[in-house]
């Protein structure tokens, strides 16, 4: 039966806490769950359900997220990465499996280039490699809103920068995720004490994606419909970590963690313990097989 723990920790002076599921039937290491700039530690029941029979499952309210102490002004990706590095040594593992989506991916990546003996496998989804001036200036332009106070324009506005709205591109349950999202962007704007600098750090403090990485046994997953970077432009930055694999999940678009949840944690789960990706539900016929970043049917 599964346990659930709550602990809290500081870096710097900076106070946060980490959740573990634990399962005494785990058959790989603890998988931790890094996502949205928003985005907390009870936020990933997905990943509790099909992830958390084969390993512990860890999330975290980061600095500057949910219940921890703000970030201090200036960059914040060293502190981050120490933060989540003393998490792992808390957790008393020599190594975790690091799952990363949208702003989480930028994260996590930068921990696996840090500290690359500390994570046994990465998997990275809705990779924001690459934003264009006009996205940032939408985004930009929401932030302003939600300072002054606006939070119903900051939540469509956001909702509307990060799905694929295109009618004639299939998207499952793309009402239902529009709906959540937004709902979602706004108990966040009205509750969250970090919810301010949270975007606005995530506009301006944006992750290095370069560099490459090796040694690191490395997903990386993009919905199809991905408007915030387009699948190519993920699979080119996949192209950059050694002996990686990248896939595309169709009918779904950056959200494609919450168009398609459960069979988003089904591929991790079965990534984090080595298992065939070739039989994954949530894949196309035309993208089956063991892809590495070479294959042309990757995308």
């Amino acid at each position: 039966m599964s346990e659930e723990t709550i602990r809290s920790l500081s870096v710097s002076g900076v106070r946060y806490s980490y959740r573990r599921l634990r399962q005494p039937d785990r058959r790989t290491e603890p998988v931790m769950t890094l996502g949205g700039a928003l985005q907390g530690m009870f936020g990933w029941p997905q990943m509790d359900d099909r992830v958390g029979p084969v390993a512990d499952v860890v999330t975290a309210d980061l600095p500057g997220m949910g219940s921890a102490d703000p970030l201090p002004p200036g960059p914040s990706a060293d502190l981050l990465c120490a933060a989540i590095e003393r998490i792992i040594v808390d957790l008393d593992v020599p190594r975790i499996n690091l799952f990363g989506f949208s702003y989480g991916a930028g994260l996590a990546y930068g921990c696996a280039q840090r500290f690359p003996g500390r994570i046994a496998r990465l998997a990275l989804g809705g990779v924001p490699a690459h934003i264009s001036a006009a996205q940032l200036d939408q985004w930009q332009r929401a932030a302003e809103h939600l300072a002054h106070g606006d939070t119903d324009t900051f939540a469509t506005m956001v909702t509307e920068g990060l799905m694929c709205l295109d009618e004639h591109r299939y998207v499952a349950h793309r009402r239902l995720a529009y709906r959540y999202v937004r709902r979602s962007m706004l108990h966040a704007a009205r509750h969250s004490p970090h919810a301010v600098d949270s975007l606005r750090r995530a506009l301006t403090d944006r992750p290095d994606f370069s560099g490459g990485l090796t040694g690191v046994p490395t997903l990386v997953f993009s919905g199809e419909h991905d408007t915030v970077t387009s699948p190519a432009r993920q699979r080119d930055f996949a192209a950059t970590i050694a002996g990686s694999r990248f896939l595309t999940v169709p009918d779904a678009d950056h959200w494609v963690v919450l168009e398609r949840p459960q069979d988003v944690a089904d591929l991790t789960a079965r990534f984090f313990t080595d298992g065939p990706l070739s039989s994954a539900p949530c894949l196309a016929p035309a993208v089956r097989g063991e892809l590495s970043t070479g294959d042309p049917a990757c995308v």
